[in-house]
């Protein structure tokens, strides 16, 4: 989707699903196209690779170079290469937040740890892999194992809070509903960011568990929205725009 002008601002989306399921074409939410463009942004989502035919780190790297080819293409999309943004719901909240803290996936991709402006994540979880598999309960728990395994070592490593050592993406803003890994989870990655010196804002927003969880994704862009104006400040300040 356009922006305004030859260098607009680029918002790019990454879809949930537990990390299995889930698209660009049904998993985006129909209001932020319409809102980000509205304000003068370009906004791109894409799809990646899904368990079990890839892996986790099939996932981020997907996600990586995805920035990177859309980076290729700023002046024939008529975008600003120096100011875009990765937003994630669910599992794609986990997975720009880890691209956004280990850097290997970006430098694989060729890109520099200033590649994107910052990081929305939209109420991730398993940001801390093992201590989410620890507490998650039984009703995620194959879907945490299929997608994470059961070597701590790998779990460690796919944990963005566990990684949030410099250096890091150079803005991140973490948004929870009322969930209560969630809740945690958003808490320790923001602590975790703030000790490495990273600028890190948190925001909790109106809505309880898997309702909350999808209201944050479907509603995100509508002016009604709690997040929208969170989102929207925090863009303005990154863009100047």
């Amino acid at each position: 989707w356009p922006g305004k002008g030859t260098k607009a601002p680029l918002v790019i989306f990454v879809h949930g699903g537990g990390w299995k399921r889930g698209s660009k074409d049904n998993a985006t939410g129909a209001a932020k196209a319409p809102h980000y463009t509205g304000l003068g942004y370009a906004f791109a989502s894409i799809n990646y690779r899904l368990v079990p035919g890839a892996t986790v780190e099939q996932q981020a790297q997907d996600v990586a170079d995805a920035v990177a080819h859309l980076r290729s293409r700023a002046a024939t999309l008529g975008v600003d290469p120096n100011r875009i943004i990765l937003m994630g719901h669910s599992a794609g909240a986990h997975l720009v937040a880890l691209v956004g803290t280990d850097m290997r996936y970006f430098a694989k991709a060729g890109l520099k740890p200033d590649a994107v402006r910052g990081i929305i994540a939209l109420d991730g979880a398993a940001y801390d892999v093992p201590t989410q598999m620890a507490q998650g309960g039984r009703f995620m728990a194959k879907t945490y194992e299929q997608a994470f395994g059961t070597d701590p070592a790998r779990q460690k490593a796919l944990s963005p809070t566990l990684q949030a050592a410099k250096p890091n993406a150079p803005d991140f803003l973490l948004l929870h509903v009322d969930r209560v890994d969630g809740t945690a989870q958003s808490n320790a990655l923001a602590a975790a960011l703030g000790k490495a010196g990273t600028p890190v804002e948190i925001h909790a927003l109106p809505g309880r568990g898997l309702r909350g969880h999808m209201q944050i994704n479907r509603e995100m862009g509508d002016a009604d929205y709690a997040g929208t104006g969170i989102v929207d400040a925090w863009l303005r300040r990154l863009f100047g725009q």
